[in-house]
Formats: C-alpha cells, sequence, structure tokens
C-alpha cells in the first residue's frame, strides 16, 4: 500500500504515484533538502508546501489547490462541505493563503503498512498552520479529537487548529450573516467591564504609552467604527504631544468581490513617524494582519497596536499586540463603541447579548 494518497483525496483528479509524491517533498521540504530519508521517515515528517506550488489562473493539473485564488476557481473546488468554500471565500478577502487537504499524516501502522490517515482540510502556508473545520456538533466530534491528539503526539512540531460549529458560526456572524447574525437578541445578558473598570484601563494604557514613546510625538491610527469611544478616551490619558487619523476598511460580506477595500485612506503621510494602531477587538487577526502589512507599506519608523479587547482564543493569525485592554471570552459583546447590528454602541460599559432563547 502506497504511504502517500492522493493528497484530493476528495477530487476525482488521477493518483499521483508514490514516487512522484515523494519527489515533490524532497524538492519542497527544507528539511528533506538537507537529508536523504526513508519511505517511512517521509511519511512521518511533516513538512511545509511553498508559495512555488500556487496554481497559476486558468490552470488545471490535477495538483493541490492553492489559495488566493479567483472566484471561479474556488467555485469550482469540489469541498466536500458549503462551509470549507466559505472559509476560503474569507481567506481570499484577507490575501491569506491556502492549499486545500495538502496531505495526510499517518497515524496508526501495521508493520509498513499504514492503516489510518488524517487530512486536514487546509493548510495556511503563511502561517505554517493547518486547518481542520467541523460543522458537526461538538458532542459528536470525539473521533476527530481522538485523531487530532494522536497526530500531535506523533508531529508535536505541527500547528494545528479544530474550528468547531459553533466558532465557525462565529467567525461568519462577525461578518453579520449566518444563523447567529439572525439571531434576536434581547438586551445585555450580563456586564463585563463596568464604566469604572473602564475608565481605569483606558488610563493605565495612556500613561504606558506616555512612557513609552517619551520625546517622540506618535501618530494614533483609528480603523473606523468600533475604536471611537475607546480612542476618544485614550487620546486623553496620553500626555505628549500626538497626531491622530482615521482610517475605515470595506468588510467581508459574502459576495464575490475579492480583496480588502481601503474605503478611507490616511491624510497623513506616516513615513518616518512612530504609528499607533488602534483597534477595538482583535480576534481572528485577520483584519489586523492586513491592516498591519498595508500601514507598513508606507513605511513607518515604527508600528504598534493598541486594542480595547482581545479575544485571543479565536486567534487564526498570529499578530504581535503591544497594549491590551482586556482579554475576553468567545462571546458577543457590545457597548463603549462596540455594536450589534448597529446597536448598544452608546453604552458606557461593555457587555455580552442575551439570545432569546436563553429567556
Amino acid at each position: 500500500m502506497a504511504l502517500f494518497p492522493n493528497v484530493l483525496a476528495k477530487t476525482s483528479c488521477p493518483l499521483m504515484s508514490q514516487a512522484s509524491i515523494i519527489d515533490i517533498r524532497n524538492r519542497t521540504s527544507q528539511a528533506l533538502k538537507r537529508d536523504t530519508v526513508t519511505q517511512e521517515q517521509t511519511a512521518r515528517a511533516p513538512h511545509k508546501i511553498p508559495k512555488e506550488t500556487e496554481r497559476q489562473s486558468g490552470q488545471d493539473d490535477g495538483k493541490t489547490s492553492v489559495g488566493t485564488q479567483p472566484a471561479w476557481h474556488t467555485e469550482a473546488l469540489p469541498f466536500a462541505h458549503p462551509s470549507e468554500k466559505e472559509f476560503t471565500r474569507i481567506l481570499d478577502f484577507y490575501g491569506v493563503q491556502w492549499v486545500y487537504e495538502p496531505r495526510a499524516f499517518p497515524l496508526q501502522w501495521e508493520g509498513e503498512r499504514v492503516t489510518e490517515m488524517f487530512t486536514p482540510d487546509f493548510y495556511l502556508p503563511d502561517l505554517d498552520m493547518y486547518v481542520e473545520l467541523t460543522t458537526l456538533k461538538q458532542s459528536l466530534v470525539t473521533e476527530k479529537n481522538r485523531k487530532l491528539r494522536r497526530l500531535r503526539e506523533l508531529y508535536p512540531d505541527t500547528n494545528i487548529k479544530l474550528l468547531y460549529r459553533r466558532d465557525y458560526h462565529r467567525l461568519l456572524a462577525k461578518y453579520g450573516y449566518g444563523p447567529l447574525a439572525q439571531a434576536e437578541v434581547r438586551g445585555i445578558e450580563r456586564v463585563l467591564f463596568s464604566p469604572q473598570q473602564i475608565q481605569k484601563r483606558v488610563s493605565e494604557l495612556g500613561k504606558q504609552i506616555s512612557k513609552d514613546y517619551t520625546d517622540r510625538q506618535p501618530i494614533l491610527v483609528g480603523v473606523l467604527r468600533g475604536m471611537l469611544c475607546f480612542m476618544a478616551d485614550l487620546i486623553r490619558e496620553i500626555s505628549l504631544p500626538i497626531s491622530i487619523d482615521l482610517m475605515s476598511i470595506s468588510h467581508y460580506t459574502g459576495g464575490s468581490r475579492p480583496g480588502v477595500r481601503i474605503t478611507k485612506d490616511l491624510d497623513t503621510d506616516i513615513a518616518g513617524a512612530d504609528v499607533i494602531l488602534i483597534e477595538d477587538v482583535v480576534d481572528t487577526g485577520m483584519t489586523l494582519n492586513y491592516l498591519l502589512n498595508y500601514l507598513s507599506s508606507k513605511n513607518p519608523a515604527t508600528l504598534t497596536v493598541c486594542t480595547l479587547l482581545d479575544k485571543k482564543i479565536r486567534r487564526l493569525i498570529d499578530v504581535s499586540i503591544v497594549y491590551i485592554g482586556f482579554e475576553i471570552p468567545d462571546e458577543f459583546v457590545v457597548g463603549y463603541g462596540l455594536d450589534y447590528m448597529e446597536k448598544y454602541r452608546n453604552l458606557p460599559f461593555i457587555g455580552v447579548l442575551r439570545p432569546k432563547e436563553n429567556e
């Protein structure tokens, strides 16, 4: 039995020979470039898929599918579930490269024969991370969790994240659609941070920024609109000369228009300046990653991030955040500039919404 099955197991493309796959991995894995290994070692050794494997637009060669790709190509791929297609649209929107079903990890053997394998749904090359989506209820994913535990035991250096159905629905809700986005709410379930707690923490952040930027004049850049309350209070707690500027970007809506668009750019030239990007909440990190890349292209002297809230449990892209107000659980929060369907922004506290069905 070949140790490497077809890397696109859910497609109808022809099988690649074992020798071909081993040759590809010998050419693409830096680890395998340094050493000649046996077939079994190759099967057990995680590897990275470089950007060079990205397919050109319109090319149909039966090889592993790589994004970011044109909308027509994503539509044509034989995804096993609609959630996979939607996930690639979100990744494409933020310019995150992806590879669909990039490799199968052997998990069990009988002698030289592989008896069990696990194929993650996606590999994100720039992040060196695998992602597995599951739309099953969390109570029904016991077997998948077992395989993931086994994978992590065998391949401890492999970074893999499992997105449960609730994670996927919350990701969709962030962009205003999906079942959670349409759910009715009845006010606030509980207060996470009172006005006094917010004021105290914002004051602490302002003092820390003032200390860190002594003898400098930073430019604070806010991304509309959720950060308005936070930024307005923060700048009054900074005891040194500053400048401010605002920008806005388009957000993913599930449509076919590709890529983030800057709907309002900066009015200030930030080349050579010390820039602090002000955010309301950071969760997956995809938006922030795009903004950091965009602002870095303008050649500031320094670029740091200050966020009111950090939903670290939702992180997909590892982004550096220097100033954090509060770390919060994976719940939908409103108030102090944060909204639900453009409501609740003017609440003086930060609270968790109460779904209608919980009443």
